[in-house]
């Protein structure tokens, strides 16, 4: 569950550098789950089914000279997700929620 939660956030805390300039992250840890909520203010995303397709990406020229923007960061969000929530408004920003239950 940890390493679900790890890259879950470390996709979601990278689309907010590389696409929105920055943002903010928020952990709750419940009994029986984590929840996960990252916003940010930047351009929003067009298209949310475009974007959760592997490859697909809007990642600038620089961002991908460093080995990041390879269209998988949505993708695998949603693989290590029990719920995956995506909130987005072309021009005012996203929120994307993030739970992952615990094992019973």
């Amino acid at each position: 569950m940890v390493k679900r939660a790890a890259i879950a956030m470390y996709e979601a805390e990278l689309n907010t550098v590389i696409h929105a300039g920055g943002g903010s992250a928020e952990v709750d840890i419940y009994p029986d789950h984590v929840q996960i909520r990252i916003v940010d203010q930047g351009p929003g995303i067009a298209d949310v089914s475009l974007a959760m397709q592997e490859g697909w990406s809007t990642a600038p020229e620089a961002a991908r000279e460093m080995g990041f923007g390879a269209g998988m960061g949505l993708p695998n969000i949603k693989k290590q997700a029990d719920e995956l929530h995506i909130e987005t408004e072309p021009g005012r920003g996203t929120t994307v929620t993030i739970r992952i239950n615990f094992p019973a």
